[in-house]
């Protein structure tokens, strides 16, 4: 079934989520990149987890408290007679983070590696916008208005902050291209999506996707550069500063971006 036509189907009314402006895209990255240093954080900084020869129990602890905030979030989102700026980006902070410790687990401490564990994911993630668009009709975030599509939505966001983690890892460090060629390349690769939005006639549900996939391992290769050594290519900052400094920016900017929702299609 078309999902523009499915869209047009549906009363007027507000979508569960947050319009879609610029502002949206800059705490979207900011807030993958605090998954980032967040997740490491708590998984190796608190827990003492170092990859190499990471045994996996400060990433499997990591993934049980961020998997169990992000599932109440969830919980907490879906009940929501409406949208609210802050609960969504809490649910989208813990989405992350988890995301980034479930994968440190997959990749690292059992030792899936980043291309086997990106490829296991990516396919994840497009089986889940298939079951989405088979079930529902539309994978729009305009269609995002009742339990099933915010089940299917958040299941996706889940999926995608995972893979952007270790397809981040696999450019920088499988690849080779280390943290500033991974922003190179991801930071490319939105802005080849903006411009296809801006000056193309590619659909805008597919585009937006995109975007949000790229913006997770756009963020997982900005966090490493901000937390990792400097022997490794990093900075070398404090895990928790930089994660304290993220999150004010991610508080600021929900301040000042619209607080307005995505509004369904007549």
């Amino acid at each position: 079934m078309d999902s523009t036509a499915v869209e047009r189907r549906l009363p007027a009314a507000l979508a569960k989520v947050p319009e879609v402006t610029l502002g949206f895209w800059l705490v979207k990255i900011a807030a993958t990149t605090l998954g980032e240093t967040g997740g490491d954080a708590v998984t190796m900084s608190w827990l003492g987890e170092t990859a190499p020869g990471a045994t996996g129990t400060g990433y499997l602890i990591g993934t049980g408290i961020f998997g169990v905030l992000f599932a109440a979030a969830v919980w907490a989102q879906i009940r929501a007679p409406r949208f609210h700026p802050a609960p969504y980006w809490f649910a989208i902070i813990a989405s992350t983070t988890v995301g980034t410790t479930l994968a440190d687990y997959a990749t690292r401490a059992q030792g899936l590696g980043y291309a086997a564990g990106s490829s296991l994911l990516l396919a994840m993630v497009l089986a889940v916008l298939w079951w989405w668009k088979r079930t529902v009709g539309s994978v729009s975030v305009a269609s995002v208005v009742d339990a099933k599509s915010e089940g299917f939505y958040w299941l996706t966001i889940m999926c995608s902050q995972t893979l952007g983690t270790a397809l981040g890892d696999w450019v920088a460090d499988t690849v080779g291209m280390g943290y500033l060629g991974g922003m190179a390349i991801f930071g490319g690769a939105l802005a080849v999506v903006a411009a296809l939005h801006v000056f193309g006639r590619v659909p805008k549900t597919p585009l937006f996707w995109a975007a949000f996939i790229l913006t997770r391992p756009l963020g997982a290769v900005v966090g490493d550069f901000l937390d990792k050594p400097l022997a490794s290519g990093g900075l070398g900052l404090d895990r928790y500063a930089a994660s304290a400094v993220l999150l004010a920016f991610i508080v600021v900017g929900i301040a000042v971006s619209p607080r307005r929702a995505a509004a369904r299609a007549h």
